[in-house]
């Protein structure tokens, strides 16, 4: 009776050959061929041509940053489904916050103030908001990793020398579906959905305008299209186009761009400087991955599971799940190994506390962030501000009681570490054989997609003229007891004469001309951890 139980087994647990399709790209591509006829536009009037619109009066602007209590958190990803863990059911963990820069959006608890709410302390005022966003979900970067992997199993599977069984048995007919750099439909509503948000915590600002708002972003597609989404749920989708200015400054090697710094560091842009977090991430997938490599291996023949490409398939989970909703690469990775890949993330020794360009790149935002906070021009060009916009009060106005500005992942980390958020760097450098416990550098939390840093300009007790600043990362108020003349505060907050001049200070402590262009190489132990090269 058992031999023949083993025997009705037998064939299921047979490896399949894969499809000679696997791995293969899919594109598709809409609207279809043919389908733009102008000809019939005129049968499609728009509704001022209709007309008829009912009753349109407006109400008051809302200020939920200044009344909403419970503060409205993002804790959700609809329409995405949550993917599960290999080792399975616990509700609790989440991995989609485990995936570092790729997380999507989600509001933080604390940056070690546990009773601060990012609501402004009662009886103060809100007089004016910065903020720097991150770009939503997109495709993968072209040549990526991803897309590398997709190759690598359609080579082998056009040769007939595929086999895969178990959890790798859907490699068999798996076809790669992704585009690249530009946002995702998620992306794009996650940024519709910030700006919908933001007006009802910020709107009532607008009534401060005497002018049209100036928002800016970089060039890159994604970049342009969440810049726009944003605009379409901040100001409506019928009216975002002429209810402000949208400035659009190239991206591209050497065209200074305070939200592109990267084009214009040369050692952000080296293998032993700028690429450092890639050197120090490869030491820890080799050991959180091994036991991976191991139980998959035996369930794909003809294709070897290398390190690099169990990372690339913990990428794919993430990608593929912005993009289409679900990846069932997310299933084949334990809660451990998910762990294991956002520590994984090269941000601290790339583009954090950890690298000596990091400070160098976002000391032009913070110069440009000063000069908005004491309406006085910048008159020192040394870093990536860019001299010809910023001299001009048409495109960098001085004025604005709201500023928008669209970056990305690895400018919002070197900013905040040219700000010198210390909290962030609090338990020190990240060591690459272990994950330390109670870390206070974690990646999902400072970059992920459509992620969030917010300047409250405040006042008080409440009145014209501003008082004090506090920042919210992700919706959790950040310490800002790094700052000299910052105090320890509850709710975060530091006299915004003392802020200032603490930013004074550290520009003055960055040392651009040489983080960015000098010859020098990495320290050996790399112990920064204010993003600037040991003096």
């Amino acid at each position: 009776m058992l031999a023949a139980v083993l025997l009705l087994a037998l064939p299921f647990c047979t490896a399949e050959s894969a499809s000679s399709y696997a791995g293969s790209t899919v594109v598709d591509s809409y609207p279809p061929p043919g389908a733009t006829n102008t000809a019939i536009d005129a049968y499609f009037p728009d509704a001022s041509q209709v007309g008829y619109a009912g009753p349109t009066p407006t109400g008051a602007e809302p200020a939920a940053i200044v009344t909403a209590i419970p503060f409205s958190k993002v804790e959700y990803v609809f329409p995405l489904s949550r993917p599960n863990s290999a080792d399975g059911a616990n509700n609790t963990f989440n991995v989609m916050r485990h995936w570092g820069n790729l997380s999507p959006f989600y509001s933080v608890e604390s940056f070690g103030l546990p009773g601060a709410s990012p609501v402004i302390p009662e009886g103060c005022g809100i007089n004016a908001v910065h903020l720097l966003m991150r770009h939503g979900a997109r495709y993968p970067t072209t040549g990526s990793g991803v897309s590398q992997f997709a190759s690598d199993i359609h080579a082998v599977a056009s040769n007939e020398g595929l086999s895969v069984t178990g959890d790798l048995e859907f490699l068999a007919t798996w076809t790669y579906k992704l585009g690249a750099e530009t946002l995702t439909p998620f992306g794009r509503n996650s940024l519709f959905s910030n700006g919908v948000a933001f007006r009802y915590r910020y709107g009532e600002l607008l009534n401060a305008f005497t002018n049209l708002p100036v928002f800016r972003t970089t060039s890159e597609d994604r970049m342009v299209d969440s810049a726009l989404n944003f605009a379409a749920g901040f100001f409506g989708v019928r009216t975002y186009e002429t209810d402000y200015h949208q400035e659009i400054i190239i991206e591209e090697n050497n065209f200074n761009n305070t939200l592109a710094p990267y084009d214009v560091c040369h050692n952000a842009n080296t293998e032993d400087v700028g690429y450092f977090g890639d050197i120090q991430a490869n030491k820890w997938a080799n050991i959180y991955l091994e036991d991976a490599r191991k139980r998959l291996q035996p369930m794909i023949q003809g294709f070897n599971l290398t390190i690099s490409q169990l990372v690339n398939m913990q990428e794919m989970c993430a990608y593929e799940t912005v993009a289409l909703g679900y990846s069932k690469f997310c299933d084949l990775f334990t809660e451990k190994e998910w762990e294991g890949y956002e520590y994984y993330n090269a941000f601290w020794y790339s583009d954090g506390p950890g690298n000596p360009a990091a400070a160098a790149q976002g000391l032009g935002y913070v110069q440009e962030l000063v000069s908005r906070l004491t309406h006085t021009p910048i008159s020192v060009w040394n870093s990536s501000t860019n001299s010809t916009l910023d001299s001009s009060n048409i495109t960098f106005p001085l004025n604005q009681p709201i500023y928008v500005d669209a970056t990305h992942d690895v400018i919002i980390s070197t900013i905040t570490t040219a700000l010198n958020f210390t909290s962030l760097a609090a338990t020190g450098p990240l060591p690459t054989d272990h994950i330390p416990p109670h870390r206070s550098y974690i990646v999902s939390q400072i970059a992920p997609f459509a992620c969030q840093l917010v300047a409250q300009v405040l006042s008080c007790p409440a009145s014209e003229e501003p008082t004090h600043i506090r920042f919210l990362l992700n919706d959790g108020v950040m310490p800002l007891t790094g700052i000299h003349g910052c105090t320890e505060d509850s709710n975060g907050l530091c006299a915004l004469p003392s802020f200032i001049s603490g930013m004074h200070e550290r520009i003055g402590e960055i040392n651009y001309a040489h983080d960015c262009f000098a010859n020098y190489t990495m320290p050996n132990p790399d112990n920064i951890i204010d993003g600037r090269y040991p003096s």
